[in-house]
């Protein structure tokens, strides 16, 4: 499973390094070339045609391909909640694994990696299920990148107060980007920060990352950013609403014993 992760974002990771070099040229439908013909093109002409259909709005066409995307890939999302909940639910088990197997001798950890990767099987776990929807929006959001420097219309509208094809002069969206972000991360992370130190830390990281990003890149990625979260805090709520309810509860009673 591992090595078919590492191949799947190497081959991302080729396409991408293959469209940077056009960054300059503008897309078009006779643009060549893997990245072109099924990433970049497919966005700046839908992008373009629910535009049309919005009165000629970039703006509010990037906003409705953004649901349109988040909703195609809403299944993954489920998948990685009902992942994240199966890792919190086995985190007693892993703990005794770790204390069974605490020396650092290479064969004592090939006997913790084997029965950590046989208790994940038993309980139809896939601890890599929440890498999938990272992977599938890189090349989205790059495309994105590449859909709007490369479309003259959509780099030249204007949408609210900013430019779609440069930064936010008043750097709000990239602020809004960074806030949702910590909040869908953190509604994801509920109950399991203590559990996982290292996403509990990611929890704070991917906020700082995307605002720098954000500062950067033009304004219509941080649009596509923004109304992303939006979508997935809704989607986490409602997926996960008794469980951040109970946290959220625990959280008071804690606060109220101090």
């Amino acid at each position: 499973m591992k090595r078919r992760i590492i191949v799947l974002i190497s081959i991302i990771f080729l396409l991408l390094l293959a469209g940077c070099t056009q960054i300059n040229q503008p897309i078009t439908p006779e643009s060549k070339g893997i990245w072109n013909e099924y990433i970049v093109y497919p966005l700046s002409w839908l992008i373009t045609k629910v535009a049309q259909v919005l009165g000629g709005s970039y703006g509010l066409s990037i906003i409705v391909v953004t649901i349109v995307i988040r909703l195609i890939i809403f299944p993954l999302m489920v998948k990685q909640t009902k992942s994240s909940k199966a890792m919190q639910a086995l985190q007693p088990e892993l703990k005794k694994l770790r204390e069974k197997y605490s020396s650092k001798d290479q064969k004592t950890q090939q006997m913790l990696q084997q029965e950590t990767m046989a208790l994940f099987q038993k309980h139809g776990v896939n601890p890599m299920a929440g890498c999938f929807p990272l992977i599938i929006q890189m090349p989205i959001l790059i495309g994105f990148y590449h859909a709007i420097s490369r479309t003259r219309a959509i780099a030249q509208d204007t949408f609210l107060w900013f430019d779609l094809g440069v930064k936010d002069p008043y750097y709000i969206l990239p602020i809004i980007a960074g806030i949702t972000t910590f909040i869908q991360q953190k509604m994801m992370m509920a109950g399991t920060e203590n559990q996982n130190p290292q996403m509990a830390m990611m929890v704070w990281m991917m906020p700082i990352m995307i605002v720098i990003f954000a500062f950067n890149f033009p304004a219509a990625l941080s649009l596509y950013w923004v109304v992303g979260n939006i979508f997935m805090i809704v989607q986490t709520y409602f997926i996960k609403g008794p469980e951040l309810q109970k946290t959220s509860a625990s959280g008071n009673a804690g606060g109220a014993k101090k």
